[in-house]
């Protein structure tokens, strides 16, 4: 199953210079839900987001099939304050060959947006 996120700001190392990009990613399951105790709590949380799911039309998806598990506001992933930390849902590593998705643009390329991330975890460890 594909879903489609957006890179939101953050300080993630892997997200760096991704910020705005939406892409198809490949959802395998309907975990990863974010729950939190109280308004509070998730507003603190709310800037350390990093990724969402989003609808056909770039709006933040709030329910099945654009939200696989129903996260509120979208989150699927969140970034701790360093950015060395990003722990997210949704699958990435399937779709870094633009072969991988169910569909694509008719162009002569090999790698999605999705290989980006992957270049910047391997720029940061030098």
């Amino acid at each position: 199953r594909f879903s489609m996120v957006e890179v939101l700001p953050s300080n993630s190392l892997f997200f760096d210079g991704m910020q705005g990009s939406r892409l198809p990613i490949a959802v395998s399951h309907g975990e990863g839900r974010a729950e939190f105790i109280d308004d509070v709590l998730r507003s603190k949380c709310i800037p350390q987001v990093s990724l969402r799911f989003i609808d056909n039309e770039g709006r933040v998806a709030a329910s099945y099939p654009s939200n696989p598990n129903g996260s509120p506001l979208g989150i699927t992933a969140v970034t701790s304050l360093n950015g060395r930390v990003t722990a997210l849902m949704p699958h990435p590593e399937r779709v870094f060959r633009v072969v991988q998705n169910s569909w694509y643009p008719d162009r002569d390329e090999e790698y999605s947006g999705w290989m980006r991330m992957f270049r910047n975890a391997r720029k940061w460890v030098g």
